[in-house]
């Protein structure tokens, strides 16, 4: 099998001046195939407040109304995937930047009320191409997906990129050749601020080297994990359960797996 690497980077490292050209210099110098998914969250917020647009937050997920659908479509589509495409082509990477509409290669439906709460044009992965991601791949780019999807019609869709990441590292892990091969042995890294899941909020050296299912059970119980961390982890888990050998949780200098939390193994 191919070796393959994925890697989710937030937003709030796509936004950092400090911290991005570490994760991009980083991500170039991965050897083999490699997709990066990322968010920018921060940015849609900056975006929509410039243009008079609320922005409304539950759990910190975003609830994407019509107008809240054209800023994200821009910003995440436009502005901060092809800035990212663009300053990975300086560094030699050929990159080529997706939404989940281009070539149908993540398709999604509009999530149901959750709760009560009507999340609005928020999409939840139904599908993701993985032979039309390998046609990319094959002829030597680099895919750079941003957060948004579609529903087939017509309709765009704004995605949790963590989910996006695991749902992509998923599908890859389960292709297969004509003879029933697998064909990509893949590593799934979440890239964020912190240099792994922390044992103590305030302590960056206290990183938990492993975390499997029942140790993220225990780790929620008792509060260490909480927050946006707990999907993310939740999306790690599923990752490994459904055929990924591996999944990080690290920082933007340490996307070669040698520090970090590793999760479900």
């Amino acid at each position: 099998m191919e070796k393959i690497t994925i890697v989710k980077v937030g937003g709030a490292i796509v936004e950092d001046e400090k911290r991005l050209p570490q994760l991009l210099k980083a991500f170039a110098a991965i050897d083999g195939p490699k997709i990066l998914v990322h968010g920018g969250g921060r940015s849609a917020t900056k975006v929509a407040a410039d243009l008079g647009i609320e922005s409304h937050m539950v759990d910190g997920r975003r609830i994407t109304d019509a107008d809240m659908l054209r800023v994200v479509t821009m910003v995440y589509g436009g502005l901060v995937n092809k800035q990212l495409v663009a300053r990975l082509q300086a560094l030699g990477v050929n990159a080529i930047g997706l939404t989940g509409a281009d070539m149908n290669v993540i398709r999604s439906h509009k999530r149901p009320l959750k709760n009560g709460i009507d999340y609005g044009f928020v999409g939840d992965v139904d599908h993701v191409d993985a032979t039309a991601i390998n046609h990319l791949l094959l002829a030597g780019l680099t895919p750079v997906i941003a957060p948004l999807t579609h529903d087939g019609q017509g309709h765009m869709l704004n995605t949790n990129a963590d989910t996006m990441a695991s749902e992509t590292a998923k599908a890859m892990a389960n292709m297969k050749t004509a003879n029933g091969e697998l064909v990509y042995d893949v590593t799934l890294v979440y890239c964020f601020e912190k240099p792994g899941v922390l044992a103590n909020p305030d302590d960056d050296n206290s990183v938990i080297p492993n975390i499997g299912h029942e140790d993220f059970q225990r780790l929620v119980d008792n509060g260490t994990i909480s927050g946006g961390m707990k999907p993310k982890i939740e999306n790690a888990l599923a990752a490994v359960d459904n055929g990924v050998g591996r999944v990080i949780i690290t920082q933007p200098t340490a996307l070669d797996g040698k520090t970090g939390t590793v999760v479900g193994r």
